[in-house]
This record gives C-alpha cells, sequence and structure tokens, in this order.
C-alpha cells in the first residue's frame, strides 16, 4: 500500500506514542500534543480506515460485525459479515483514496470486489439481510425470525454504494463498468414490497420463512431517516410521499416542542416525546445525507442534529448521575458495547460508559467540543482506548472498564463524518445524485446540492 509523507510521518508519531511507556509517558503526550488538530484528525481517520481496508471479510472485502483485539472477549464469527456497517465501509474506502491512504486503483478493485460479491449474496426482495456469512454469501440469521430482508441495514449500505456510484461514473471505462453495476444494486431494493401490500409505513424485516412476524412499521423520530429517503428516490421501486408522511412522520406527530438544557429537541423521540435518542441517530442517516440546508416541514435537521449533540454535551457536564470522568473532554452516549452486553446508551438510559464514537462522529456538529475529546483520549487515555484501527468502542472509567473490542457500525461513523467534517466529501457525492435529489423534492425537502 503506497502512502504519503504525511502518513508515513504520522505513522511514525503513532508507533513513537505506543513505544513510549513509565516515566517517558509524558515525552509521549508533549509527541502527541505537538500534532495540529489538523494532522491528529488525518490520524485517527487512517487508523479508523484500515478496521475497513485490513480488517476486511477476505472473501467479499466487506466489514466484518466486530473484532476483538483481546483474549478476554474471545469471538467466533470472523465470518459474519454487516450489511449497515459494510455500507459505511465503502465510504470509508473513498475517503482512504481521497486521503491518500491507498491508491484510486487499489480502491476501485476493492470497491469492484464488493459490488460483485454483493450481487451474488442472498436477497430479498432486494433488501440485504442484517448479516451474511462471508465465505458463502447466504444470509446469518440476526434472530430466530431476523433471517430474511433487513430493510434498515440495507438503506445504510444503499447510502454507501450511491456514493461510490457517483464517485466512479464519469472515470475511467472500468469505474463507469462498475458505477453501472453499483446502480443496478440500489435499483433492484424493491422498497415497495416492504410496504406489507399498500401501507402508507415501510417495514424493516420481511423473512421467506416467517413473511412479516417481526412486525417492525418504522415510525420516526430515530436513526432511519434514510430508509425513507432512498425509497422515495428509487428509480424502479419507489414509495408515495404519503408513506413518509403518515408512516415516518406519523402525520406530523413526530414533532416535538421539549427543549433540554436550554435547546429545542424538534423531532419526538420514540416512546420519550420529550427526550432525546443516542448520539447515533445524529449519524447514521447523515453520512451521505447532509444535513446543512435540509428542511421539510417537520424540521431544520442541522439544527436537530445540532442541538442533539449539544444537549449530550451539556448532560455530560452536569453528569446528574456523578460518573467518574464526565465533563468536557470526556462525553458522548450512543448505542455501544456496555459492561454487561451491549446498550443504546442516552441520557435516559447513561450507564457510565463512554462511547468515543458518539464525540468522534459528531465533528461536523461540534468541531471543538469534539476535537477537544479526540485530543484528550489520544494524549491521556491512549494506552487504555486506542488500538490497532483506532479508539475502541467503550469504555468505563466508573468500572474500570476498557475492553478492546471494535464494532464496524461504530468506527464508520469516525471516519465518514471527519471527512463530511473537513472537506463534505460524502456529503458532496450523496446529494449530487439525481435519484436522490428527485426523492427528495417528492417528499417536499429542500436542500443543497
Amino acid at each position: 500500500m503506497r502512502k504519503n509523507l504525511t502518513i508515513y510521518l504520522l505513522l511514525l508519531v503513532t508507533a513513537f506514542t505506543v513505544a513510549c511507556t513509565g516515566n517517558s509517558s509524558r515525552q509521549s503526550t508533549k509527541v502527541a500534543d505537538s500534532l495540529s488538530d489538523d494532522s491528529l484528525l488525518t490520524l485517527v481517520q487512517h487508523a479508523t480506515f484500515r478496521y475497513f481496508w485490513d480488517g476486511a471479510e477476505p472473501i467479499s472485502g466487506l466489514a466484518r460485525e466486530r473484532i476483538h483485539m483481546d483474549n478476554v472477549y474471545p469471538q467466533n464469527d470472523q465470518d459474519v459479515i454487516t450489511i449497515g456497517g459494510s455500507g459505511f465501509g465503502v465510504m470509508a474506502i473513498l475517503v482512504g483514496i481521497e486521503r491518500k491512504f491507498i491508491t484510486r486503483t487499489e480502491g476501485f478493485e476493492r470497491l469492484n470486489k464488493i459490488v460483485d460479491y454483493l450481487g451474488r449474496a442472498d436477497r430479498f426482495h432486494g433488501a440485504w439481510p442484517h448479516w451474511l456469512h462471508g465465505p458463502t454469501g447466504k444470509v446469518k440469521p440476526f434472530g430466530t425470525k431476523d433471517n430474511g430482508g433487513d430493510l434498515v441495514e440495507t438503506a445504510f449500505l444503499a447510502q454507501g454504494l450511491t456514493c461510490v456510484r457517483q464517485y466512479f461514473k464519469d472515470g475511467s471505462d472500468r469505474e463507469k463498468a462498475l458505477s453501472m453495476k453499483t446502480a443496478k444494486l440500489i435499483d433492484d431494493i424493491d422498497w415497495s414490497w416492504y410496504r406489507k401490500g399498500s401501507e402508507n409505513v415501510l417495514y424493516w424485516h420481511w423473512s421467506p420463512e416467517y413473511a412479516w412476524d417481526m412486525n417492525f412499521p418504522v415510525h420516526g423520530y430515530n436513526e432511519c431517516l434514510i430508509m425513507y429517503i432512498m425509497a422515495a428516490a428509487s428509480a424502479k421501486h419507489t414509495i408515495p410521499p404519503a408513506v413518509y408522511h403518515e408512516g415516518w412522520a406519523r402525520n406530523g406527530a413526530i414533532v416535538s416542542d421539549a427543549e433540554q438544557y436550554g435547546k429545542k429537541v424538534i423531532l419526538a423521540y420514540n416512546g420519550a416525546p420529550g427526550g432525546v435518542g443516542p448520539l447515533f441517530w445524529a449519524h447514521y442517516s447523515y453520512l451521505g445525507l447532509n444535513p446543512k440546508g435540509l428542511k421539510d416541514k417537520y424540521a431544520d435537521y442541522w439544527e436537530l442534529n445540532r442541538n442533539i449533540t449539544l444537549i449530550h454535551y451539556a448532560y455530560a457536564l452536569k453528569n446528574p448521575k456523578n460518573f467518574k470522568g464526565y465533563g468536557p473532554d470526556n462525553w458522548g452516549l450512543t448505542a455501544s458495547y456496555s459492561v454487561n452486553g451491549y446498550a443504546a446508551h442516552n441520557p435516559n438510559e447513561d450507564l457510565g460508559v463512554i462511547s468515543p464514537t458518539a464525540a468522534i462522529s459528531s465533528y461536523p456538529y461540534t468541531p471543538k467540543e469534539s476535537m477537544r475529546m479526540i485530543r484528550h483520549l489520544y494524549t491521556t487515555r491512549k494506552d487504555k482506548v486506542w488500538g490497532e484501527y483506532g479508539f475502541y468502542d467503550a469504555y468505563s472509567e466508573s468500572e474500570n472498564w476498557y475492553p478492546q473490542r471494535y464494532l464496524a457500525i461504530d468506527q464508520g461513523p469516525e471516519i465518514v463524518m471527519i471527512e463530511n467534517g473537513r472537506s463534505g466529501l460524502l456529503w458532496k457525492l450523496f446529494m449530487a445524485d439525481e435519484n436522490v435529489q428527485r426523492g427528495l423534492d417528492k417528499l417536499g425537502f429542500t436542500y443543497t446540492k
């Protein structure tokens, strides 16, 4: 893999700081402190990129669901591919090309392999399952009845594939061919099927064995906005506007007039209209979908996401449960590993677990606050929270709990949202797609092209 001089020097700095121990830790901190914000962001992006490049499942080139780096939490699922995380991963590869972590040719070859694999893999009315078995491309059940199409995970992948299609559409003949193959994968997703007939709502799951038994109509507000956007944007299997307005927006009931810490909540959190959800709600749908200037009759989506992030930040400053370490350089609650399993951490479900992806992936919304968190973790907690693929998934100072584990769906937003904050790369690609623009127009959005 060819890297430019800047990346080479950054890797030398990383190697030096990792090697520092004992009394020399002060030297390590001094070296890290000397990095500019720009260099530190590149270093974090490069390390996170390697999760999707070096750590990928080898047959498919797609993202493994998780990677554990220690023997304390052994894993036996190295063949399991995550569809949503792979959507984030293909976007990470585009960042890798632009940041010179890999060459354009290397990125093209990997993405061509991925697209060909996805064309052979199990699909259910065009939707991929939550998990695939890497060596075979067959569905790996996420649960007993969750063994068919997963429309939300498919939407995350389609968002990423849309960026891939745009990136290569005006390239060489081989790149144009890849763009066309990618477009076909997107076009073949039958979003309309997941209306369960002709209901004005989209359903999360369908199984050839259990049909609609999962019974999960998707109403807002949560992480699933992108599913409705992609469905409206479909060239072959689109949905009418009523599916969005009646299903997702609940005939306007999605709107909230609540406030927290002086910030408007704007859209109602499912089950708790005055609360806010985990921070991944401000990330997953907006890796490609640009919230800047994005508005409909329910929300200004930049204000929404920035407010959610600032509410989380203010909550950490107040720290009502008095968890150790919370503060201006140690904040961010989202779904991640937890001390006892997995949890969707948020101000309504605070277990004392900080997930680095929460603050890092919020970089476009809160650049100063997120940068302070990144620098704090890298300079003062690096021995506990940093590894081969960047910052580990979660930790708790209160419990002295520092697992060396990664999840694709948490790593991906870090590299992508940092890039959107720096250059707007993925936002520009996604918003330039003509189908996306038609879908947004259909649903009544105004937006920046």
